[in-house]
């Protein structure tokens, strides 16, 4: 009985969670606002969840819709993209030292100012993805729900400056079109895009790679890409799914949240995005005045948000996603081979650096994407 009561609970909260999202993009694309698939329910998730509702979302929908990004990065590695990746090497030498002056910066940050234990300082300072971090730094001996909110307020923030920078000071467009309709796309590329994502999601999970919902999607479109068996991103219904998911997701991050956290955990967050933001606006500035990249492809190569959600950005405000993706990627494989070095290093020396705070509970009992 209790099993049963439990499921429906859990099944209780999916739904009030997609009404709530779904209202939220109904109000945003009413009002004309940007990115209403997006920001609709990424804001209404939010306010309801510091209003105290228990909100969840249905893991295996929210990770099929990360393969959908991960097809289309994929389906722009073509081969005249390919070609350019020589074009592209000094740039991306850049993204090691910029990862290191933020780690530089960072782990004092946590460490010393803010009062985190060593481990959980440098798994908050690191820009990777969030779940990602969250698990290394839980492996590791962090406190787990002062890394869910601090990467929580990092993408929130920067998903939601990164468009307002985008059109009030580079005056960029963020009308462009997602992509074609799914009605004017060839079945047969179709299918093999669901393949891509499908198969490719799967087969990097087997092989126990991090972000797999991305990532393999990604090996797998781009292969697919460079045979020439596909010529489109996914279609525009599917991007729009992939929106609101992604969303939903950042807003029920902040589940359970309470006054102290928010004091202490977002607060802190708020204040390393401005820290976050001022490194991504002097790398951007060297490789756009090196002649590297344009302003609007520089500024969204090292801007330092979620995979996923640059990838939105960069397809709607018409960037060379290719040249964005390569720079992400570029960081997230860094960071993701770097933690368990620094780890190792990090966890001998936690027991001097002071206790780490036990988490109050596990991450999947408030975030299932």
């Amino acid at each position: 009985m209790g099993h049963l009561t439990f499921q429906s609970s859990h099944w209780q909260q999916c739904l009030t969670t997609l009404l709530i999202a779904a209202a939220g993009a109904a109000v945003f694309r009413y009002l004309d606002f940007p990115l209403p698939f997006l920001f609709g329910p990424m804001f209404a998730s939010l306010v309801a969840a510091l209003a105290g509702v228990r909100l969840r979302t249905v893991a295996p929908v929210s990770k099929a819709a990360r393969t959908v990004l991960g097809v289309a990065v994929g389906a722009s590695i073509t081969p005249a993209v390919f070609m350019q990746l020589p074009n592209m090497a000094l740039s991306v030498a850049l993204v090691p030292l910029y990862l290191l002056v933020i780690a530089g910066i960072g782990v004092p940050f946590f460490h010393k100012v803010c009062g985190l234990d060593r481990v959980t300082a440098y798994y908050s300072a690191m820009p990777g993805g969030l779940q990602d971090m969250v698990l290394f730094g839980e492996e590791a001996g962090g406190d787990v729900r002062a890394l869910s909110l601090i990467h929580a307020t990092r993408v929130l923030l920067i998903v939601s400056l990164a468009p307002l920078i985008l059109t009030g000071i580079m005056e960029a467009s963020l009308a462009n079109p997602v992509g074609a309709r799914a009605a004017t796309l060839p079945w047969q590329e179709l299918l093999i895009m669901a393949a891509a994502a499908l198969f490719g999601w799967k087969l990097a999970e087997r092989a126990g790679m991090f972000g797999a919902a991305i990532i393999g999607p990604l090996i797998a479109a781009a292969a697919c890409s460079l045979a020439g068996l596909i010529h489109s991103r996914p279609p525009a219904e599917a991007i729009l799914f992939a929106q609101f998911f992604i969303g939903t997701g950042i807003g029920v991050g902040y589940v359970g949240v309470t006054l102290r956290e928010l004091r202490n955990y977002v607060a802190t967050g708020v204040l390393y995005v401005v820290l976050l933001a001022i490194l991504a606006v002097i790398f951007s500035e060297i490789v756009v005045l090196s002649g590297l990249a344009e302003p609007l492809e520089g500024f969204l190569a090292f801007a330092p948000g979620g995979q996923a959600e640059m990838t939105v950005l960069a397809i709607i405000a018409g960037a060379d996603l290719g040249y964005v993706v390569v720079h992400h990627l570029t960081r997230l494989v860094l960071v993701i081979l770097c933690a368990p070095v620094f780890a190792g290093y990090l966890f001998t020396q936690k027991n001097g650096s002071g206790s780490t705070v036990a988490p109050p509970e596990k991450p999947e009992d408030r975030r299932q994407d």
